[in-house]
């Protein structure tokens, strides 16, 4: 821009400024982008579709009932189905974290549908005597219900994407359980060789954990279909009609394609904001999970010679610019980060939502920042840890049987049968001679060969039956 031809002048309530002559934002959008440079970031795609649908709903609405003509419903809405194909996504130049509740992305969705509707209709961008910005594209709405609405829609879209690649986690996982279920390894409690278990059986855990994610996240993603839009500013409904009251929200389930119901108490939905700490206590919930398994993968696979070496994980890259060979669980350490910043992000989101202060909470802005942060990381990081590393995990079943075989642990099993002090004793010799407690047991005769290989039998060890009860009968009794 190199002279005053290039600008077209706008005012607001604060002033006059000049604003870019061939922008689609106007005087609002631009003074918050000079405001607000936090992040250096713009708002995320999904929120700025979310708001072309509102805008879109409340055009046809307002239409419906004769509070806007059908010329300018039709430019609005026109102006909004492009937004909707991706287009003037580059107008929207708002940061995401911004003072005013919202104010400055609402209002830069309305410069941008108001000057592309003026065009639409053969005017110039900043004529706002043909589509106002507050008068028309706004007409019978507020930032308060329509940022929250936008928050909601955009929450469950993301949370879809998330829930796709949680389901082919737990597929993936469960085909991992079957595959491995016949390989025996040692459990361990508090880092101590506890019990045996089988490889499928702590797989199908993981599996089962990703599913009870789920099911809480779809709990959660229930309470964001309530919206509070119809309520205006403080959620009494002010400047809207009571027709518009009851269409809003079935008329944007259709330009959506998404399902919502209005709040039976617009009140406490203006003010509340608690459902957003539902959805991140779920979203934060589901990272513990994965970091959980995170870190078990990292040590199972550890070593190769040094460590527990049970599994094998994918090598993915070089592991150090020093050690020559050396490869790192890559895959499991980003799901690990990722864990903790969702979790750092849940804390946010709970301190803005306890900080609302009577009709309204202001912080909306950073919460949904860190909503839609959170939900991203974390469905690419279910994405790399299933493609990257689940589907090809290897098990050492040599070795791992090895493990069980030279543990003391295994003396749990015999301890039924011989009485738990006796146990404890053969546990104790078996570390001071390094003998196996299967020779100890057969030196000292306290249980036959084959009734011993029935009680160490792999399958009776991690799902006893029948055959084991009635050992277990025999030696008490």
């Amino acid at each position: 821009m190199n002279s005053q031809t290039d600008y077209r002048i706008e005012k607001d309530s604060i002033g006059e400024k000049d604003v870019p002559k061939n922008v689609y934002y106007g005087v609002q959008s631009l003074r918050a982008a000079e405001n607000f440079h936090i992040t250096g970031l713009t708002m995320h795609p999904e929120i700025i579709n979310s708001l072309a649908c509102i805008k879109k709903a409340a055009a046809i609405t307002n239409c419906e009932i004769n509070l806007l003509d059908k010329k300018r419903a039709d430019a609005i809405v026109k102006a909004c189905n492009e937004i909707l194909e991706g287009k003037h996504f580059e107008d929207f130049i708002v940061d995401p974290i911004q003072g005013g509740a919202g104010t400055s992305i609402n209002m830069n969705a309305n410069e941008v549908i108001a000057n592309r509707a003026i065009e639409i209709l053969g005017g110039k961008k900043g004529d706002y005597s043909i589509v106002h910005p507050n008068d028309h594209v706004n007409c019978s709405q507020s930032t308060n219900d329509v940022i929250p609405t936008a928050g909601k829609m955009t929450s469950l879209k993301l949370l879809a994407k998330l829930k796709k690649e949680l389901m082919r986690l737990h597929d993936a996982l469960s085909r991992k359980a079957e595959e491995f279920d016949h390989v025996i390894k040692m459990g361990r409690t508090q880092m101590q060789d506890a019990v045996p278990i089988r490889l499928g059986q702590e797989f199908a855990a993981y599996a089962a954990a990703i599913m009870r994610d789920i099911h809480r996240m779809d709990k959660a993603m229930d309470e964001m279909r309530f919206l509070n839009l119809g309520g205006t500013a403080i959620g009494t409904g002010i400047n809207a009609d009571e027709t518009y009251l009851q269409r809003i929200v079935p008329n944007l389930c259709e330009v959506s394609g998404m399902e919502f119901v209005q709040s039976f108490d617009l009140i406490d939905a203006t003010q509340n904001l608690d459902p957003f700490v539902a959805v991140s206590g779920a979203v934060k919930a589901c990272a513990v999970t994965l970091s959980k398994m995170a870190n078990d993968l990292r040590l199972m696979s550890s070593g190769p010679r040094a460590g527990f070496h049970e599994i094998n994980l994918p090598a993915k890259q070089n592991g150090s610019s020093i050690m020559p060979g050396k490869v790192n669980p890559v895959i499991p350490e980003v799901v690990n980060q990722v864990a903790f910043y969702v979790i750092g992000n849940d804390l946010t989101i709970t301190m803005a939502t306890e900080a609302g202060q009577l009709e309204l909470n202001a912080f909306e802005p950073i919460i949904f920042y860190c909503m839609f942060q959170s939900i991203d990381t974390l469905t690419y990081a279910v994405r790399t840890l299933i493609d990257n590393c689940i589907t090809g995990i290897t098990a050492n079943e040599d070795h791992c049987r090895d493990l069980v075989e030279n543990s003391i642990g295994i003396i749990t099993a015999i301890s039924p049968h011989v009485g738990y002090q006796k146990a404890a004793d053969i546990a104790k010799k078996a570390l001071k001679t390094g003998k196996s407690v299967r020779s100890l047991i057969l030196e000292e005769g306290l249980i036959d060969a084959r009734d011993l290989d029935e009680i160490l039998d792999p399958v009776h060890m991690t799902e006893p039956g029948i055959s084991g009860k009635e050992l277990l009968k025999k030696h008490i009794l």
